[in-house]
């Protein structure tokens, strides 16, 4: 188990939550306004509804101003979903944060069953959901390795993205204690600050879907950036060199590291890219140093 803040959180009480909603969105008019129904359809409604928009170009300014005049509505310059949700973060006036992508939209009882859930477990400062996919329009199953998990779940969220942005109700408190989205990743930066949250805290879950994860269209990032994993390496790089893990979580980044850099090493070297070739033949060598280390250290702890 991780080392975490809880023995110093408060805790909640009475019924009401005070929740602000976080949506970036670039030039996705039309999916945009299918989020924000989806959101105005809540049976627990949140005190604001925060729209960056994120440079776009298809008239999404025209569109929120004419039928959501009720949306705090914010343009910026086109700098990434990463910046534009920093800027609803430090826009928004709610006690709990509740992201939600364009491309995705929440079903009726999301907020209510995550504010009852939080209710029953009051030390828990993020809560997450299940979820729907749809692909193309269609619901389709969702992978065993993608079932969400609850409690300290550092080990989860290392092989892949364990907590979706669109289902998560985080307390402003967690972003002091480990920072907000982080500016310089292209990509994964979701991945990123899930390892910062789960190392430090337990997440709550509840199991039943509560939001439709819309897929399928260009525009994602998964369909823009190839070898998404060498944005989770840098990630787990940047958290492994803190030095702030539990002796336990870092034996599981760093070999998860290790793993991710030689599957892209492999990839790197049928695409020809002496450059990447030689830069993680060194990460992993470094790793690897660090791992035998770590694994001496933990033995020699077990002796004693």
């Amino acid at each position: 188990m991780a080392s975490g803040h809880s023995d110093c959180w408060p805790q909640l009480t009475g019924n009401v939550i005070n929740i602000s909603v976080i949506i970036p969105s670039y030039n996705r008019r039309e999916l945009l306004k299918r989020a924000l129904i989806s959101v105005y359809a809540q049976t627990l409604q949140p005190a604001e509804v925060i729209v960056i928009d994120d440079g776009s170009t298809d008239g999404t300014e025209t569109m929120l101003r004419l039928e959501f005049p009720q949306v705090n509505a914010i343009q910026q310059e086109n700098l990434g979903v990463s910046a534009a949700r920093n800027l609803g973060l430090q826009q928004a006036s709610g006690d709990w944060l509740a992201f939600l992508d364009s491309d995705d939209e929440w079903l009726p009882e999301k907020l209510r069953k995550q504010q009852l859930a939080l209710e029953s477990n009051p030390e828990y400062r993020i809560c997450h959901t299940e979820e729907n996919w749809i692909r193309n329009g269609i619901q389709v199953g969702v992978p065993k390795k993608y079932a969400k998990a609850g409690g300290w779940i550092f080990s989860d969220c290392l092989p892949l993205c364990a907590i979706s942005p669109s289902t998560v109700l985080i307390h402003r408190s967690v972003f002091s204690a480990v920072g907000q989205f982080d500016v310089r990743l292209p990509a994964c930066e979701d991945y990123d600050l899930w390892l910062r949250i789960s190392a430090n805290y337990p997440v709550l879950l509840v199991a039943q879907p509560q939001i439709n994860k819309h897929g399928g269209h260009q525009d994602q990032l998964s369909q823009i950036h190839w070898g998404m994993d060498r944005f989770r390496i840098s990630a787990l790089q940047k958290i492994i060199d803190t030095g702030q893990l539990s002796e336990e979580n870092s034996l599981a980044a760093v070999k998860m590291l290790i793993k991710k850099a030689e599957v892209y090493l492999c990839g790197a070297r049928k695409r020809g890219k002496s450059d990447e070739e030689d830069y993680y033949c060194q990460l992993i060598g470094l790793y690897k140093r660090q791992l035998n280390y770590l694994e001496f250290s933990a033995h020699g702890e077990m002796e004693h």
